[in-house]
C-alpha cells in the first residue's frame, strides 16, 4: 500500500472514536467517517510502520445496518457519525468499542471484573443543551453560511437548520440570525485574511427550566455590528425576542473576540437582555450557568450519567469521609455528594468554573463543599484534608502523568474514575494497575448520541 493509492474495500469493524478499518487485497486501512459493512473508495494518505490511513472518497456500497431516517445535512456536516444506524445498533458499536479497550489492559489484572455494558441517553433526538455554531460560507466566496464545519474542512461551513441534536428553538434562533446578518451584508470573519466581524453563535438552553442563553461573538472591526447601544445589536435582540420559541431567553449577550486564533473566548462581554447567565436543575440541585461555564452537554443523559456515578460509589461514602472531586468543573458531582459525605473538596484549573461551583453550592445550602481554582498537580499538595474517597472526571486527554502518581499516593481505597475519552482512561488504568489498584466495575454511558463520544465510569479498589 502507497501513499496516494485509490483503492476501494470493505469496512471491517470502528474502533473509537472513528476509525473505519478498511480490509483491502492489498492489506488494511484505517478511514475515518466510514460505517462497518460499507463498500468505500479511499485515497491512501499515510503508511508508516506497516499502518496506513486513508480518507474516504466515496461510499460505493451502503451498509446492511444503516436503516435510520437521517438529517439533510448527514454526511457532509462534520457533527454526527452515526446517524444513519439505528440508536440500538450505534449503542452495540459504541459498547464494543469500550469494551476492546478495556480488555487491552485489563488483560493483565488477575482479579474478575464486571463490564456492564452501555446505558443509554434518555433523549436522542434534541438533547444537546449547548452548541457553538460557526459563521461563514460554504463555499469560497458565496453566501453567508452559519452551522458547523464541512467533514473534513477547516474553513467551509454548512447552514445545520434541519439539525436533529437540537431542538426547534435553535434551528429558529439560527435561521433567524443568519437571515437577519444576510440580509444586511454582514461578512464573517475569514481566518487567512484576519477581516471580518461575524465568528460565533453560541445557544445554551435548560433543559428543565427552558431558560435559554444566546451570544453573538464578533471581532471589533464594524462598529456598527459591535456598537451595544447602536440600532444593529438592538434590532438583533428584538428580534430574538419576537421569536415563537418553546423556551425563553434569561439573557442576550455580544461578546467580543479578537483572537487570531479560531477559538471561542471573550475579551469584552455586552449583555444587550437580561443577565449573563442561566439556570438548569438536575436531580434537586440548581445550577447556575454562564455562557462559558463548563456543564455536561446532555442534561438528560447527565442525570444517568451522574446516577451510574452514585450507584458506584454506593456505601463508600458516609458522613465521616472525605471526598476529593478532581477536575471539578461547576461543581455538579460534588454537589451530589455533599449529602452524604462529610467534606467534598473540588479542584478545577478553570476559575470561572469554581466560582459558579462556590455560588451554586451556597444556592442549593451545602456548607461542607470547598472549591479550590488550580492546577490539580500544583493544589493537591496545599490541601490539608486528605482523602478518603477520590472522583476524577478528568478533560479529554487524561490525567497529568506527575498528578497520577500524587493521586495514587493517596492510598485511598476506592476511586471511581469518569472519562470521556476511553483511549486515555485505559492509558491512565495502566499505571493503577501497576500501582495495585484493580477493577471491579465499568460501564459506558452514551451522552452524546449519533457522534462517536462515549463516556465511561469506572469503579477501582486498592484492598
Amino acid at each position: 500500500m502507497k501513499k496516494g493509492q485509490i483503492l476501494t474495500g470493505m469496512v471491517e469493524r470502528v474502533d473509537f472514536p472513528n476509525k473505519g478499518i478498511v480490509t483491502t487485497q492489498e492489506g488494511s486501512c484505517v478511514v475515518k467517517n466510514s460505517l462497518p459493512g460499507q463498500e468505500i473508495s479511499f485515497c491512501v494518505q499515510k503508511v508508516r510502520n506497516g499502518k496506513a490511513e486513508g480518507r474516504l472518497l466515496e461510499v460505493l456500497k451502503k451498509s446492511p445496518l444503516e436503516t435510520n431516517e437521517t438529517c439533510p445535512h448527514f454526511g457532509v456536516c462534520g457533527g454526527c457519525t452515526f446517524l444513519s444506524l439505528s440508536y440500538e445498533e450505534q449503542l452495540k458499536l459504541k459498547e464494543t468499542q469500550v469494551k476492546k479497550l478495556l480488555d487491552s489492559v485489563l488483560c493483565r489484572q488477575e482479579a474478575a471484573w464486571s463490564f456492564e455494558g452501555i446505558r443509554k441517553s434518555p433523549m436522542v433526538y434534541g438533547y444537546r443543551n449547548k452548541m457553538e455554531f460557526s459563521f461563514g460560507d460554504e463555499v469560497k466566496d458565496g453566501p453567508l453560511s452559519l452551522g458547523m464545519h464541512k467533514r473534513g474542512s477547516f474553513y467551509d461551513v454548512v447552514t445545520v437548520s434541519g439539525c436533529k441534536i437540537v431542538d426547534e428553538d435553535y434551528r429558529t434562533i439560527l435561521r433567524e440570525t443568519l437571515a437577519f446578518f444576510g440580509q444586511r451584508g454582514i461578512s464573517f470573519y475569514h481566518r487567512l485574511r484576519h477581516t471580518g466581524c461575524l465568528r460565533h453563535l453560541l445557544v445554551r438552553k435548560a433543559a428543565a427550566t427552558g431558560e435559554i442563553l444566546a451570544a453573538l461573538v464578533t471581532t471589533t472591526q464594524n462598529p456598527e455590528v459591535t456598537d451595544e447601544s447602536g440600532d444593529m445589536m438592538r434590532e438583533w435582540k428584538e428580534m430574538l425576542l419576537s421569536l415563537p420559541l418553546k423556551g425563553t431567553f434569561a439573557g442576550i449577550l455580544q461578546i467580543d473576540n479578537d483572537s487570531v486564533a479560531d477559538v471561542v473566548k471573550s475579551d469584552a462581554t455586552h449583555v444587550l437582555y437580561g443577565r449573563n447567565y442561566f439556570y438548569e436543575e438536575l436531580l434537586g440541585l440548581k445550577f447556575r450557568i454562564s455562557v462559558f461555564s463548563f456543564f455536561q452537554t446532555n442534561s438528560y443523559g447527565a442525570q444517568e450519567l451522574y446516577q451510574t456515578v452514585r450507584d458506584y460509589i454506593g456505601n463508600s461514602v458516609t458522613q465521616d469521609t472525605v471526598v476529593y472531586d478532581l477536575y471539578s468543573g461547576t461543581g455538579t458531582i460534588a454537589q451530589l455528594m455533599a449529602s452524604v459525605a462529610k467534606k467534598v473538596i473540588g479542584v478545577e484549573i478553570v476559575e470561572e468554573a469554581v466560582e459558579a461551583a462556590r455560588q451554586n453550592a451556597a444556592q442549593n445550602g451545602l456548607a461542607n463543599c470547598e472549591f479550590i481554582a488550580g492546577d490539580v498537580l500544583k493544589v493537591m499538595d496545599g490541601i490539608e484534608e486528605k482523602p478518603d474517597f477520590i472522583i476524577l472526571d478528568p478533560p479529554r486527554d487524561g490525567i497529568h502523568p506527575k498528578a497520577l502518581r500524587k493521586i495514587i499516593a493517596y492510598g485511598v481505597e476506592r476511586i471511581v474514575y469518569i472519562s470521556c475519552k476511553p483511549t486515555s482512561l485505559v492509558r491512565d488504568l495502566q499505571a493503577f494497575l501497576e500501582n495495585g489498584y484493580q477493577v471491579e466495575r465499568a460501564v459506558a454511558v452514551d451522552q452524546f448520541a449519533w457522534t462517536g463520544g462515549i463516556e465511561t465510569v469506572v469503579l477501582l479498589s486498592n484492598t
